[in-house]
């Protein structure tokens, strides 16, 4: 019995007034008068007929699948050759998503693994993607959107759903003179149109090594760029220069819960265009084509990498405020980047990018630290270098594979696409199971002297028990104006401009696998490390515990993640989704709107007010 067969007399009156209105409304008032409403499941007598999956298959452009893990066969048998295969290329992210029945990460301790949908619709076009949504809507399915399957929260997987894989709609086309559709000439500036499973390198070759501009996007480079890293807010190296990912979207085209292509830009559609640049994948509706802003590539860009070793306890308590209170006057600002790591045994490692006028800025402005510890020599030692890298060069794998070879790895797949690689040092997430991954922001009023004793005290104890990252690039307190502006414009949490770094502790493994018996993670060791995770972040969020934290590389297990991931915006985020997707046809964990369903996401718990 469908919905509508069920709605009293009322409703009957009711719905033949909403008639005049879209099908998605009348959908929607017809689940709020019943008495439960689930999604419908393969044992469930909704759930669609072979014969009904045939019709779907022959409406598409694309292929109608069903998704198979790469490790299937060591599930089976873990000693077997085709166990063995499929091990040597799933450490390779390319090849994780090139296949809808894969992702980056396994599963999460006590959270989620790894579940394949029962079926994948692979789009190829809009139409496609439009297709699926009105399939999942008229069968009453849970639909799961992935492209490349890049989530550490599991979003982009669950069981008993339809999966609409994005990953071949990869097109990507510059425009030296955009114009958002209904806005004025005068607003044109050189853009890049990419698709709903384009990757970040796919983006860059375009923008920077066929056109000579720079796009702000993701370290990462088989990261989607339409996906949960833009829609999240996404922060790259030079977000402080050029802004977050969500700011530099300039148009959308966004595929909605009735089965509509809208177009949302400054112009039209203004709400579904605020919402979809900050406010979260897989909510507003299914993107299935961004237009990103570009910019004239810096002068000059460098990494400089380094490590500080302390002798002992006493002199890192020392060395503490000192580099604290360094990186607030020369390191918070638009020129620096990545990540500072501060580590049980009295380091303090650096990874670090620059951009601006030259190597001699770089230089001077690492001067006064490395004085200081100069003349604390019996105490301190520093080993750092910095080396240039030609801005235009900075994704070209022929650069790489000449000046620094080890620093990264090429994708040597068979059909691997020319020029295609990854960063080495990110080698050490793929296909990860991860006991805890957490994030907070770090006020940029905690490095004001009249704190830094608390704030260094902090750092030294958290230290004690994990390694404490500061990725700096994370965080708008000390970005370029443009840069501010531009995000205020989005729905990403307003605390991001008090922010001056963002504090991530994480640890998993990728040598285990979830349902390889004998290979499964260790659940108790798993659950020691979380304990002292917890702790160690506990101290900073217990000092700043209304700084919130970033949706894309939050806890799991976040309490408060309405007000921690979009602050003063949510309430502002969920009339928006109650606009364009009453019925809740689009869910994800702690994503806007989800506290009105299951865990699992598959029964409605309660009724939007």
């Amino acid at each position: 019995m469908t919905p509508f067969q069920k709605l009293s007399t009322l409703g009957i009156l009711l719905f033949i007034y909403l008639t005049s209105h879209s099908l998605i409304a009348a959908e929607s008032f017809s689940l709020q008068n019943s008495k439960a409403y689930c999604r419908c499941q393969p044992q469930d007598s909704c759930w669609p007929k072979a014969k009904e999956w045939a019709t779907l298959e022959k409406q598409l452009t694309g292929q109608l699948i069903k998704p198979v893990s790469a490790i299937t066969p060591c599930k089976k048998d873990k000693n077997s050759e085709a166990c063995k295969n499929a091990l040597k290329h799933i450490y390779n992210p390319f090849f994780l998503s090139s296949n809808p029945g894969n992702a980056q990460s396994q599963g999460w301790l006590n959270a989620w693994i790894y579940q394949n949908s029962n079926y994948a619709v692979e789009a190829v076009n809009t139409k496609d993607i439009v297709e699926a949504v009105n399939f999942a809507r008229q069968h009453r399915l849970r639909i799961v959107i992935k492209g490349t399957g890049h989530d550490y929260l599991g979003r982009s997987n669950a069981r008993d759903s339809l999966l609409i894989w994005t990953h071949k709609m990869n097109q990507v086309q510059f425009d030296p003179a955009f114009v958002p559709k209904g806005c004025t000439i005068k607003s044109a500036v050189p853009a890049l149109r990419i698709s709903a499973g384009t990757q970040w390198l796919q983006a860059y070759d375009e923008a920077t090594n066929k056109h000579g501009r720079y796009v702000q996007g993701g370290g990462c480079t088989t990261v989607g760029a339409a996906g949960g890293f833009t829609q999240g807010g996404g922060f790259g190296s030079f977000s402080k220069r050029y802004g977050t990912g969500a700011a530099g979207v300039l148009q959308a085209e966004v595929v909605t819960a009735d089965g509509q292509t809208l177009i949302a830009n400054a112009c039209q559609n203004q709400d579904l265009f605020w919402a979809v640049r900050g406010g979260g994948a897989g909510t507003f509706g299914v993107i299935s084509h961004l237009t990103l802003k570009t910019h004239a590539l810096p002068p000059y860009t460098a990494i400089f990498q380094g490590t500080i070793t302390s002798k002992n306890d006493e002199a890192y308590k020392k060395l503490l405020p000192t580099f604290l209170s360094f990186y607030r006057d020369k390191l918070n600002n638009e020129h620096w980047g990545e990540q500072i790591t501060f580590t049980p045994d009295n380091q303090i490692q650096m990874f670090m990018v620059f951009q601006g006028e030259s190597q001699k800025e770089a230089e001077e402005a690492w001067q006064p630290m490395k004085q200081w510890l100069n003349q604390r020599a019996h105490l301190y030692t520093i080993n750092s270098s910095l080396w240039t890298i030609p801005s235009d060069k900075i994704w070209n794998i022929n650069f790489w594979q000449k000046s620094h070879p080890d620093f990264i790895k090429e994708n040597e797949l068979n059909d691997a696409s020319s020029g295609q690689f990854w960063w080495a040092p990110n080698s050490r997430e793929v296909y990860t199971y991860w006991y805890t991954y957490q994030s907070w922001w770090l006020p940029a009023s905690l490095f004001e002297d009249s704190h830094l004793k608390t704030l260094s005290n902090l750092f030294f104890r958290a230290s004690r028990l994990a390694s404490v990252g500061m990725h700096i690039n994370k965080g708008l307190a000390g970005a370029a104006k443009t840069a501010i502006i531009d995000n205020e414009k989005t729905s990403i949490n307003p605390a991001v401009h008090e922010a001056a770094a963002l504090i991530i502790m994480a640890a998993g493994s990728n040598k285990v696998y979830t349902g390889v018996k004998g290979l499964e993670p260790d659940k108790q060791h798993g659950e020691k490390i979380v304990e002292r995770i917890n702790k160690a972040m506990a101290l900073f969020r217990n000092t700043a515990p209304e700084a919130g934290t970033y949706v894309n590389e939050a806890d799991y297990f976040e309490k408060n993640w309405q007000r921690a991931f979009w602050g003063k915006h949510y309430q502002k985020l969920l009339k928006i989704k109650q606009k364009y997707d009453p019925t809740g046809l689009f869910y994800c964990h702690h994503c806007v709107g989800s506290e009105f369903w299951s865990p699992d996401g598959l029964c409605r718990k309660k009724f939007n007010p």
